[in-house]
């Protein structure tokens, strides 16, 4: 059983889907048919989203059993198998749609998080994610980019103090942004502080931030801040970072760089599901992009 908010995630998209009858499938189909489907990846891709991908087809029937042919984190290439169910094919093709939807966009942020991750591998950067994320799909998103190699900022806006642009405009500067900020939080919160520029590096480290958010930094100013900091405050590269420059930007020496690419413009992985009806002697029909 999936947790709470996502099961209800699921159940509203089954919903949506469904409305209150899948017309094409009881015209077809009688009634009761056995069958079984396997859910081949069309593309290399990482795997995430496995339980989700079950627990969709649990939620239209919990007869279906659905077996893992791959975990998460694994690689599929293209042709394999990743995933088989069995039991009630018109509830199976009642599951599907929902089903692929979440699990091809899952993969794909999982797969797209690797890149990242390999092309910054050997330096002392990790790839973040960001709140940029589909309303609802947040934890899905954040699950996948761990499960690719990437770790999470915060979750919400309770998590943690990120003092942006609009924050220190507001309040008249950093300094008086972070002593407001101070006044008011708990003692286990960290402030983040975003810089755009040197001398907000060295005002933002001087009033005592635990983070500094380096925004649309150049490298060599990134270098510079690094030298400025020495190690006293973590420091977190962003904006308008790609698979091309990633490797480049992680290189100043930086600890995050963070990314709302992976999530927020994700191309959803490529993944079929091949429906077999009534045993495996018959021909299989790919219907995954047909109902």
């Amino acid at each position: 059983m999936a947790e709470p908010r996502v099961r209800k995630l699921i159940e509203e998209a089954l919903d949506e889907d469904l409305g209150w009858k899948d017309v094409t499938t009881s015209s077809i189909l009688d009634g009761g048919e056995e069958g079984a489907a396997v859910a081949i990846a069309k593309s290399r891709l990482i795997i995430a989203g496995q339980d989700v991908f079950a627990e969709v087809f649990h939620c239209v029937d919990d007869t279906l059993k659905v077996a893992k042919l791959k975990l998460d984190g694994d690689q599929a290439d293209v042709g394999e198998a990743v995933a088989e169910i069995t039991g009630d094919l018109g509830n199976i093709l009642r599951a599907e749609r929902v089903a692929l939807n979440i699990f091809q966009r899952m993969c794909g942020i999982a797969t797209e998080t690797r890149h990242y991750a390999e092309a910054v591998a050997g330096t002392r950067a990790k790839v973040a994610d960001t709140r940029k994320t589909l309303p609802g799909f947040r934890i899905l998103d954040k699950y996948a980019v761990s499960v690719g190699g990437g770790v999470n900022h915060r979750f919400g806006l309770s998590d943690g103090v990120l003092i942006k642009d609009n924050h220190i405009d507001a309040a008249g500067g950093i300094a008086e942004a972070m002593r407001r900020c101070r006044t008011k939080i708990h003692h286990l919160l960290k402030i983040e502080v975003e810089c755009r520029n040197i001398e907000d590096v060295r005002e933002a480290l001087h009033c005592g931030a635990d983070v500094l958010l380096l925004d649309n930094m150049s490298p060599d100013e990134m270098r510079k801040a690094v030298a400025i900091v020495q190690g006293r405050a973590i420091l977190e590269a962003s904006g308008n970072v790609t698979l091309r420059n990633v490797r480049e930007v992680a290189e100043t020496g930086v600890d995050l760089v963070s990314v709302g690419a992976l999530t927020h413009s994700v191309r959803a992985a490529d993944i079929s599901l091949l429906i077999k009806k009534g045993g495996s002697g018959q021909k299989n029909h790919d219907l995954s992009g047909k109902l």
